[in-house]
């Protein structure tokens, strides 16, 4: 299982966050999709969003929250706070690749 440090393996529909030096893997499976939706309602309904640039910080903490791998290196908040410092312009792959796989699946 991948986790905090590793590379991610993007035939898993991976991808890496990189907070204060520690690269996360973001992994949107299943189960994390559903809490995702549990929580931010359709997926579907978010990919809109998104596309049409309405996607708000807090939509798109919680589908990283729940996409991540390993949260035992960080809180909520503490990811939310990484992510205003990294910038949005910089997470921007990250959710790209995030919705990809959730319209394309594996």
């Amino acid at each position: 299982m991948s986790g905090a440090g590793e590379a991610p393996n993007a035939v898993r529909g991976e991808a890496a966050l990189e907070i204060g030096g520690e690269r996360l893997v973001v992994r949107p499976s299943f189960a994390a999709l559903v809490a995702a939706e549990e929580e931010l309602g359709p997926l579907f309904a978010l990919v809109e969003r998104a596309a049409d640039g309405k996607l708000t910080l807090g939509e798109m903490a919680g589908l990283f929250w729940h996409c991540l791998v390993d949260r035992r290196a960080l809180t909520r908040e503490a990811l939310g706070e990484a992510m205003l410092a990294i910038g949005l312009a910089k997470l921007a792959p990250l959710l790209r690749a995030v919705l990809q796989q959730i319209l394309a699946g594996r």
